[in-house]
């Protein structure tokens, strides 16, 4: 198996407050306490492989990132019965993409969030993100 031996993904066990909440053969799982505060049930899955991008899963990542997906809507329906999600991979640094280790969030979203209704359209499509000159 491949990893980054430095990489936080590649290592979860390395950040002692780590959850792995649930892991299949190819995928994880991931919550962290210090992300709880503000987005409560949120997560990341990831690959237990060192993939810098989603565009570099192998089809059973794929496969397996879907398979924990569904678990992980079980869960946060049974343990915050949140209103939406949020769901999203972020790609390169122009996208935020901090940790260069694929990582697929999912944000249980709630009715009564100030940015409830907003997704992440709201800010792509603000006249705010619009390119100079264009």
């Amino acid at each position: 198996m491949t990893k980054d031996m430095t990489c936080p993904f590649c290592e979860p066990q390395t950040d002692s407050e780590q959850r792995i909440v649930f892991e299949n053969e190819f995928c994880r799982y991931l919550q962290h306490p210090s992300h709880q505060t503000i987005l409560e049930g949120s997560g990341l899955i990831v690959p237990k492989i060192h993939r810098q991008t989603v565009f570099d899963l192998t089809p059973e990542e794929w496969a397996a990132t879907y398979e924990l997906m569904q678990q992980v809507k079980a869960f946060a329906n049974d343990n915050y019965a949140p209103d939406g999600y949020t769901l999203g991979w972020n790609v390169g640094d122009a996208s935020n993409q901090s940790i260069q280790h694929a990582h697929f969030h999912i944000l249980p979203r709630f009715a009564d969030e100030p940015y409830a209704g907003k997704g992440i359209r709201a800010w792509f499509k603000s006249e705010d993100n619009r390119r100079p000159g264009r």
